[in-house]
């Protein structure tokens, strides 16, 4: 795992996009963004087992898997979004990247490849993007049955009780 200021500049999002500004794991907490690297399955089904994670799946996210719709559907996951969950990821091959909000509501880029497991906790803004080998296979965890509904960022989220939960607790 490698974190950092994104830099905002135009370009493909699947790049780097590396300011040079280092995030650090403590900065990570700071924002409800909890960092492991295990190893192998048995180390998720322990934290799985901690944690109330009860289901889970596999996705590959790569023009091979997704044919036609590939493009499309990581410019979808580009969009800023939050989720009413967490969302747990564990990085079974390839790389990606998660961009979250700071405190300062500028993009962290936390940059993910196997054996890595990121929980982002409910009502965090983020998106996220495969890089420029455009493969990633990650496990997804869920505490109950599985669910993926992004809400895109608008001024109506703020009203949103997860959101403001999230706000009370990791930005104010």
């Amino acid at each position: 795992m490698k974190a950092y200021l994104y830099d905002n500049l135009p370009g493909d999002q699947r790049l780097p996009h590396d300011s040079g500004k280092t995030v650090g794991e403590d900065d990570l907490k700071t924002l409800g963004v909890l960092y492991y690297r295990i190893g192998d399955v048995e180390g998720v089904n322990k934290l799985a087992s901690e944690r109330g994670y009860k289901n889970r799946d596999e996705i590959t996210v790569s023009p091979e898997k997704m044919g036609d719709i590939y493009e499309a559907k990581v410019k979808s996951f580009f969009d800023e979004h939050l989720h009413e969950d967490e969302e747990i990821r564990y990085i079974r091959d390839g790389f990606g990247y998660f961009d979250v909000r700071n405190k300062g509501d500028q993009w962290v880029r936390i940059q993910l490849e196997k054996d890595d497991l990121l929980i982002l906790p409910a009502g965090i803004y983020h998106r996220f993007t495969t890089d420029e080998t455009n493969y990633i296979q990650a496990m997804r965890l869920f505490k109950e049955e599985p669910k993926w509904t992004p809400l895109n960022r608008s001024d109506d989220l703020s009203a949103n009780s997860y959101r403001k939960t999230y706000v009370d607790e990791y930005l104010s």
